[in-house]
């Protein structure tokens, strides 16, 4: 046999071999993966759980800043025609209305030092991106929001805020509070139901000359007139008012630390005994007291309001 023709055997040969080996070699090492995968002394392998992401909301929150109107000072709670920020549902130390705060922190003495209202009597939501700068200078873990009655409190219901300008409006309030304090939680209440408090508050005479002084005219003037006429004017006001809270179940959906109260202050009945006995239309401290038990409920929940 020619020497050259050995030589190509030869080189056959030895590159078989080494395929031979390295498919051998491929088995036993995909063999003792495998192997060692699957067992650990001979019982199956426990692979560690991934680590729980920290949830984005924080049930406990250790202080609380609130923006608003009226309400949130606690206006007419207290005394006739003046705030009363101490009954305040958001930030009150009044161990009767048992603000969220008091439930949140804990003694009145911790609230004083770890609560703060920014909140304005005669608020509308075009003044809350400076009380919300004012709030996030504080780096509160909890900012509390309660505005749009008086948007659509006007003298008349022609002079209601716009639909679109009440998104700007709130929309650059979140901006503020994102640009100082960007991990603040934010708790946003409904606008209460004003058409309600109407029908809960005009049968008191008190409540109606009251109400002259212009105390949300455009739902509360002429409080006796049931003209077409009249019942068109505070269906209007009604339906702005649910136009708001879209706008705020909305605007608030689209922030991870925003919770809406999904219309829970605006469901709400308020009594007679709810409503300051001098105006008929805002809380009293019971009333107060119900507004904080409801943002209380919401901000505690494992799940956002629906």
């Amino acid at each position: 046999m020619p020497e050259t023709t050995r030589s190509r055997r030869r080189a056959r040969g030895t590159a078989a071999a080494l395929t031979a080996a390295a498919l051998l070699a491929t088995g036993v090492l995909t063999g003792c993966d495998s192997s060692s995968d699957s067992r650990t002394n001979g019982s199956p392998s426990k692979r560690r759980p991934s680590p729980k992401p920290t949830p984005v909301w924080d049930r406990s929150p250790d202080s609380v800043a609130a923006v608003g109107d009226s309400i949130t000072r606690g206006f007419d709670a207290c005394v006739v025609l003046s705030d009363c920020p101490e009954a305040s549902w958001a930030t009150g130390t009044d161990e009767k209305v048992r603000s969220l705060a008091l439930r949140l922190i804990g003694e009145p003495a911790a609230v004083a030092e770890r609560s703060w209202n920014y909140a304005r009597s005669g608020a509308d939501v075009a003044d809350l991106p400076e009380q919300m700068a004012l709030a996030a200078a504080k780096r509160p873990e909890l900012v509390t929001v309660m505005v749009g009655a008086n948007d659509a409190c006007a003298d008349s219901a022609a002079l209601m805020t716009p639909v679109e300008e009440f998104r700007t409006s709130f929309k650059g309030a979140l901006r503020e509070l994102r640009r100082t304090a960007p991990k603040a939680q934010v708790y946003v209440s409904s606008v209460p139901d004003l058409k309600r408090l109407w029908s809960t508050g005009r049968g008191s005479p008190l409540g109606r000359q009251i109400w002259k002084l212009g105390i949300c005219a455009s739902m509360l003037g002429d409080a006796e007139d049931e003209s077409i006429k009249a019942q068109a004017r505070r269906t209007q006001v009604q339906e702005r008012v649910v136009a708001y809270n879209e706008v705020l179940k909305d605007v608030c959906g689209k922030d991870l630390r925003c919770r809406y109260d999904g219309g829970a202050v605006f469901d709400f009945r308020f009594s007679g005994d709810q409503l300051s006995r001098w105006d008929w239309f805002h809380p009293s401290k019971n009333g107060q007291g119900r507004l904080a038990e409801i943002a209380y409920r919401n901000v505690t929940s494992r799940t956002p309001p629906v």
